[in-house]
């Protein structure tokens, strides 16, 4: 599959200090929907999720969220998505936005956020799926992360750096094309598993 049908954006429930994330956040939602791809996403309507949400909907785009019971209060379930799932668990949650979603980019967020992206990476490097992960270091956000990893590296404890990938960009508008190389670059034997479900 090299058609991009749903991304999967993964940021915070709160604005940030910084009204570059949010700018980035609305940015990204108008690109997804003038570019005809869904959002997957957390389901709340503050904070970056809200703002990404708001303007792919103010754009004419579709939006799938996906948000638990427990938090459907403290982020504000978005009704205006397209289509709302509540789960039971956080776990559910995930398991089904990994499951709708043909690519993965992370934004600025919190402790979620950054567990979510992980998680992401963790499953690509075990070869669970192959589906780009996109991280947009907007104002070096991520950038400490990204030292962490290389230290990770240099230190021998990320072994399997064909499948640890992942793009960067600071520019929201370079995130598709980051997507679509990723796809264009993806082993054969690997694509045909690229679905698989996790328990």
């Amino acid at each position: 599959m090299n058609k991009i049908r749903t991304v999967c954006v993964y940021c915070g429930s709160g604005p940030g200090t910084n009204p570059r994330f949010i700018e980035g956040a609305r940015d990204f939602g108008k690109i997804l929907a003038e570019s005809g791809i869904d959002l997957v996403y957390g389901g709340g309507a503050l904070g970056l999720m809200g703002a990404v949400a708001a303007a792919v909907i103010d754009h004419g785009g579709n939006t799938i969220g996906i948000i638990p019971e427990f938090l459907a209060t403290r982020e504000r379930i978005n009704q205006n998505v397209s289509e709302l799932i509540v789960t039971t668990t956080m776990h559910e949650r995930k398991q089904i936005m990994f499951e709708r979603a043909d690519a993965f980019v992370a934004l600025p967020g919190g402790i979620g956020t950054l567990e979510e992206l992980v998680e992401q990476l963790t499953w690509a490097q075990l070869a669970r799926h192959q589906k780009p992960i996109v991280i947009l270091n907007i104002d070096d956000f991520w950038s400490p992360l990204l030292e962490l990893f290389e230290h990770l590296r240099s230190a021998g404890f990320i072994h399997s750096e064909s499948e640890f990938r992942y793009s960067v960009t600071s520019k929201v508008h370079d995130i598709l094309p980051s997507i679509q190389a990723a796809l264009q670059s993806r082993r054969p034997e690997i694509a045909a598993s690229a679905n698989v479900k996790r328990l």
